[in-house]
């Protein structure tokens, strides 16, 4: 709908709400940067340069005393409920930092409650300081084989998605999907295409024959590469390039390669963080600080600041809303000092200040949430006698999970030799080999498969988390049953969250009530609790991983070979299926 007051103060037939003077310009639409003042009106830009005729006597006038002006960033791929804390926490935090968009599938907290907890979140995003952009996935869960979930989301949940007006696309739509046709998967791509949604893509170490059958398929970008020639080989097929710099994957540094070494145009590439913590955000920042990362290795200050704003907006059909300081679009606008160390000291959202100095300018409000979203865990109590592999025999030949210290999510397998004794498959905490198991906690089966899994160095007790992408199942992994129980039990008796546990104790805990997988805390309180766990994990259980919980989260993850474990046991993710973690036994 056009905002008629906006035309009106536009054209100077009214005045603005408020006028920023004297600042530097950053124009990510032309590359120059120049003094230019801005009206604003009703949260979004009326005019740029000289606004004389939009200046009354009741507008309010923002000294930008020779700052540099920039438009608001935009994350290009985000999970926000991976950080665990909840959107109104979440943007309380990152938009300290300037990030004032995030394009977000919301799919955790989908599989946990369904549309109805896509919808809370997104009235939730609408009363933060962050704009949420809702990407529908192409199908939840994205396991494969598919795992049980809350809610599942297929096609006619996809019609129902693709018609609401916060939809902006298809998002995480695996390459597994399209290559093997899955008929769910292309089905809602074609809805996409009937309602002119663009589709944005997941496809991790392909190869170039896939990335063929991949961009033929009309997947628009994709923020899953692991090296600057994967990238290359996307973008001349035709698919934009958004480089991730996560907690888990940091790659900026080796993929900006892509632009610094290679020559590729800068114009067609983005950034995004995929899954952060709130201790990384707090010690380093968000998006500002993958804009000084590319700074740092190479790339002009304004290319970066483009690929944090116009060129994400883009990728996204949504460039007439957000990434510029332009008439019409909303006024998202950062004060900086100096575009080569990118620090915002003034962030502006809807043409209000909602941070300075890197603190909010008023303290976030969660808001009423439902009893269903507090009430996602169906999990009766586990015995331990179930938290075992049973074999005949008096040795086994296993097939482990092995943590990848070099690849970010990848994880390698083993074969290991244990002991069985009294029919039960025993762990061997001296060459680093515990049990891992996975409850479904949503009440649709009684699963509570066990594999083996290597890289955690847990010399004793268990660990276990709700907050597990892709279906948020319960995931432990631990040396003795009993212990793996008790942390199983503890996180349902919270209604989700993390544990670590040892000797029948909890040692530290964090509870994650909304959904199961976030929490209304303040990212400090977030970043203590994150520090304890991992802290008591390593020194109270004897990990040799500077964070456990951070490699137990993504044990369910399928899209990335070579091997995960989900509620229907444990997953050869190149072959995609089940298989026994017995091989043989004498």
């Amino acid at each position: 709908m056009v905002d008629n007051h906006l035309l009106d103060v536009a054209y100077g037939r009214a005045k603005a709400d408020t006028i920023i003077k004297n600042g530097k310009l950053v124009n990510v639409l032309t590359g120059e940067v120049y003094p230019a003042d801005i009206a604003i009106t009703n949260g979004r830009i009326a005019a740029v340069g000289d606004v004389s005729a939009q200046e009354g006597e009741d507008s309010e006038i923002i000294d930008a005393a020779g700052r540099y002006l920039t438009p608001g960033l935009i994350d290009g791929h985000l999970h926000i409920e991976c950080s665990k804390l909840s959107v109104t926490m979440f943007a309380d935090l990152v938009s300290r930092y300037g990030t004032t968009s995030a394009i977000s599938g919301l799919d955790q907290i989908l599989v946990s409650h369904g549309i109805d907890g896509i919808k809370e979140f997104l009235d939730e995003a609408e009363q933060s300081s962050m704009r949420v952009w809702w990407g529908a996935p192409a199908k939840a869960p994205y396991t494969v084989p598919e795992s049980n979930v809350g809610h599942r989301f297929g096609v006619e949940e996809a019609r129902k998605a693709q018609a609401m007006p916060e939809c902006v696309g298809v998002w995480e739509t695996v390459q597994e999907f399209v290559e093997y046709g899955d008929e769910e998967a292309l089905a809602v791509m074609d809805l996409a295409r009937q309602n002119r949604l663009p589709i944005f893509g997941c496809a991790p170490l392909v190869d170039p024959r896939r990335v063929a059958g991949y961009a033929a398929s009309g997947v628009a970008l994709c923020h899953e590469s692991y090296s600057p020639e994967e990238e290359l080989e996307k973008m001349r097929n035709g698919i934009n390039i958004i480089i991730r710099e996560s907690t888990a994957a940091p790659m900026l540094r080796e993929n900006i390669k892509l632009v610094t070494e290679m020559g590729a145009p800068t114009d067609r590439v983005g950034f995004c963080t995929d899954d952060v913590t709130a201790t990384d955000i707090l010690g380093r920042g968000h998006l500002d600080y993958v804009v000084r990362l590319a700074i740092e290795c190479g790339v002009d200050p304004v290319a970066a600041i483009q690929m944090a704003t116009i060129n994400t907006a883009r990728m996204y059909h949504l460039d007439q809303h957000i990434g510029a300081i332009a008439p019409g679009r909303f006024a998202d606008i950062l004060f900086v000092e100096s575009l080569e160390d990118f620090r915002p000291a003034e962030v502006m959202v809807g043409g209000n200040v909602v941070a300075k100095n890197g603190k909010a300018v008023k303290a976030p409000q969660a808001p009423e949430r439902s009893e269903g979203i507090l009430s996602t865990f169906k999990l009766p109590e586990v015995e331990a006698s179930r938290l075992q592999v049973r074999a005949e025999g008096s040795t086994a030949k296993v097939q482990a999970i092995v943590l990848s210290k070099d690849v970010a999510f990848k994880r390698p397998g083993s074969q290991v030799e244990l002991p069985i004794v009294n029919g039960v498959v025993q762990v061997d905490p001296d060459s680093d080999t515990l049990m891992v198991a996975v409850a479904e906690r949503y009440g649709k089966t009684n699963n509570l498969p066990v594999a083996f899994i290597q890289g955690f160095g847990i010399k004793r007790g268990a660990i276990a988390t709700s907050a597990a992408p892709d279906d948020n199942n319960v995931v432990c992994a631990g040396v003795s049953s009993e212990d793996m129980a008790f942390a199983i039990n503890e996180v349902a008796k919270m209604g989700g969250g993390q544990v670590a546990v040892a000797d029948g104790k909890v040692l530290a805990k964090l509870r994650l009530p909304i959904g199961g997988i976030v929490a209304d805390l303040p990212a400090e309180e977030m970043s203590a609790a994150e520090q304890e766990l991992d802290r008591v994990a390593r020194e109270e259980l004897g990990s040799t991983l500077d964070s456990p919980f951070g490699q137990l989260l993504f044990l369910s993850i399928t899209a990335i070979p070579d091997w995960a474990i989900t509620d229907l046991g444990l997953i050869d993710c190149v072959a995609l299926k089940v298989v026994d973690p017995v091989l043989e036994t004498k």
